[in-house]
Formats: structure tokens, sequence, C-alpha cells
């Protein structure tokens, strides 16, 4: 079972990109000291495997925590890096699904980020939905992209990419 990782990251107005090697990451945090490990204002770690399903974590300088989505929970049950990943999330709320506040046309952003309790692994996105929002995929693109049928998971990736300004480092990396 092969996997593709590889750390984005943002210096200023320039992306770098290196693949990483996450066979030793015995958890969620020994997978967060790789991004940490890459040196950049904004670090977003994304990883593939066998077309089943797309990662992404996200850490950045400014703030150290760890954001992480992973685009199908069934995943976890057929993969030991997407347990690991799993593990420290649940399911999320899908923002097309949730209401709209009286105040805002917005969707609220704690109503995407809001957790409930997992009965297993089904195929729901687990996460942080909106990890990826300030570089232009917003929760709701991100969930539309992976529920879409026929969609891989190396398309979400690069769909991600191209919205920041780093598909061309993705590219690179990818070759």
């Amino acid at each position: 079972m092969s996997y593709f990782a590889a750390v984005l990251t943002r210096t200023k107005d320039r992306w770098r990109g290196v693949e990483v090697d996450l066979d030793d990451c015995e958890s969620m945090d020994d997978i967060a000291d790789v991004v940490r490990d890459e040196p950049g204002d904004v670090r977003l770690l994304v990883v593939e495997q066998d077309d089943e399903y797309v990662a992404l974590a996200r850490i950045d300088a400014a703030d150290d925590e760890a954001h992480v989505f992973l685009s199908d929970g069934h995943a976890a049950d057929a993969y030991p890096l997407a347990a690991l990943i799993a593990e420290e999330l649940e399911e999320i709320v899908d923002p097309a699904e949730a209401e709209e506040s009286e105040e805002s046309d917005e969707i609220d952003d704690e109503l995407v980020s809001d957790v409930l309790a997992v009965a297993g692994h089904d195929s729901t996105p687990l996460g942080d939905a909106s990890v990826v929002e300030d570089l232009g995929t917003s929760a709701t693109a991100l969930l539309g992209l992976c529920a879409h049928e026929g969609t891989l998971p190396i398309d979400v990736i690069f769909a991600v990419c191209e919205k920041a300004g780093c598909a061309d480092e993705f590219e690179a990396i990818r070759a």
C-alpha cells in the first residue's frame, strides 16, 4: 500500500514543496512534527493513498496547533496511516446541511468545526473541513470535492493547491 505525502510551505508569497516519509510516525503528534520540521509561515501536509483518501494537515507558524482533515473515515479501517490520522478526529458537520445564522448569511465557522461522536468508521469525512479555507478552498467546496463521484483524491489535492497558488510546486514534487 503506497502513499504519497508532501509538505507545501509558504513564506511570504513564495511556495515550496518537499516529499516526506511518514513511515516512522506512530501518532498524529509524530506526523505534526514532520510538518513542523519544514520552515514556513504556512505549512500544509497533503497525503493520498491508493486513490482512496485525502488527508490534509495544517500547522502554521503563528498557530502551532495541527488542523487536520481526512476525506473518508472508512479509510481508517483499511490504512494504518489513515487510522493514525483518524484516531484524534471526529465526524464533522457538513456546512451545506448546517442551518445559517439569523444574523449572518455566512455559514457559522463553529458549525463546521463542531464534532459529533463517531460510531465506527463510515465514509463520512473527519476533522476540520475549513483547514484550507483561507487558502481559497472553503469547507463546503472541500467537502463537495470529496463527495463528487469520480473525483480522485489526487484531484482534490490538486484543486486545493491550485486555489492556494502552489499547484506548480505540487506538480514538481509529484512528477
